[in-house]
């Protein structure tokens, strides 16, 4: 049986979700999207959304910076989210991937004024984004981050992932999992497609929102559940590139990766080389937190199921 797909206003068949060859999106990257995870529980029967409101209001924000003048709203985006999982009905782990795109064009050319703009939402399983029990091996990438007098990675912007895809690439076929980036100034910025975090003496230390991130949901939320629930201290800060050799630990986080301990730097341990107690509380919360199996954050996971 096929999955629905959201397009032009309608529910269809994935097979019949189609556009056109000239799509300005597809012809020149101009999208905005979102990753958002729904967890499903087997003791409840339950299919929670994490943060699906907090999802649309970041992809409004990215419209805006694109000018791009979206005909729904957050809570419309929210009501066919939750219409979609339920004419697909998944009873497993599943990822939701709405995409405000800029649509077809009579004219050829990279401007973002004048072209209508279009809503696109499709469903799929998903299990872990990297496969790697015991932590991931990452370098820094030899690519920068783009910036944002660039292309602006605040916005969730789909032709900004050229430079995600050519990081991953690279750091793959060099050995590694994964890649940390650095800003154009050196400092460094985040994974190839994740927010970073590191741990120093018993203190959680991220970049700021201003080096040139994603601000991510992610980890935002990790540090609302480190400073509310386990007591640690967050820190914002810029990093330099050696300083990642000498912390205690280390961790990926955002809606893909959701918490992924990183146990080696550029072919240094971090800290001795396995995943330290403090990366397992933190991923151990997060994921009873997405399952909604913590009463105090059970707010942020929306049932799908009647």
């Amino acid at each position: 049986m096929s999955d629905y797909v959201f397009l032009d206003g309608k529910y269809v068949p994935e097979e019949q979700a189609t556009i056109s060859v000239k799509t300005h999106a597809f012809l020149y990257g101009t999208s905005v999207f979102e990753g958002i995870r729904a967890y499903w529980v087997e003791e409840d029967q339950q299919l929670y959304v994490f943060k699906m409101r907090e999802h649309f209001e970041r992809i409004i924000n990215s419209c805006k910076i694109m000018h791009m003048h979206p005909e729904y709203t957050v809570d419309d985006m929210c009501n066919i989210t939750l219409e979609l999982l339920k004419k697909n009905a998944p009873k497993v782990d599943t990822y939701i991937r709405p995409t405000v795109y800029k649509s077809s064009s009579k004219t050829i050319g990279p401007k973002l004024i004048g072209i209508d703009d279009a809503l696109m939402m499709f469903t799929l399983p998903l299990g872990n984004y990297i496969d790697c029990p015991d932590g991931l091996k990452v370098c820094v990438s030899n690519w920068r981050r783009s910036d944002d007098n660039a292309i602006p990675p605040r916005a969730k912007i789909s032709g900004c992932y050229a430079n995600t895809a050519l990081i991953v690439s690279d750091a793959r076929l060099a050995g590694f999992d994964d890649a940390i980036v650095l800003k154009a100034d050196g400092h460094v910025a985040e994974g190839s497609a994740m927010n970073l975090y590191l741990i120093e003496k018993g203190k959680l230390v991220t970049t700021k929102r201003t080096d040139d991130i994603l601000v991510g949901i992610t980890r935002n939320t990790v540090q609302e559940l480190a400073e509310n629930y386990l007591n640690m201290e967050v820190i914002e800060r810029e990093i330099d590139r050696t300083e990642l050799y000498i912390v205690d630990g280390a961790f990926y986080c955002g809606t893909g990766a959701q918490v992924m301990p990183i146990v080696s730097i550029d072919h240094r341990p971090v800290g001795d080389g396995k995943i330290t107690e403090t990366v397992k509380q933190i991923q151990q919360l997060y994921f009873d937190v997405v399952r909604a199996k913590i009463p105090e954050y059970k707010h942020w996971c929306t049932p799908v199921y009647d």
